[in-house]
């Protein structure tokens, strides 16, 4: 997914978005551990993924803490 797909992602849907990514994970990891893992750049993506999932929302998260400073 682009970041800019995961931008227009709101707020909830993000932290399953990330859990769901790290289930998948967990799964093509334990198929790595076996020898079966079909798509091997697909860790690297899902990781990749996840650390924009959290960078998005703590990008939007540092936002709601500053509009609420100001507005006190």
């Amino acid at each position: 997914m682009k970041l800019s797909e995961l931008r227009g992602i709101d707020a909830s849907s993000v932290q399953k978005e990330v859990a769901s990514r790290k289930e998948e994970l967990m799964k093509l990891r334990f198929q790595g551990a076996v020898g079966n893992l079909a798509q091997p750049h697909r860790v690297r993506q899902l990781r990749k993924e996840v650390a924009q999932l959290l960078t998005i929302e703590s990008e939007r998260q540092r936002q709601a803490d500053t509009q609420q400073t100001g507005d006190k």
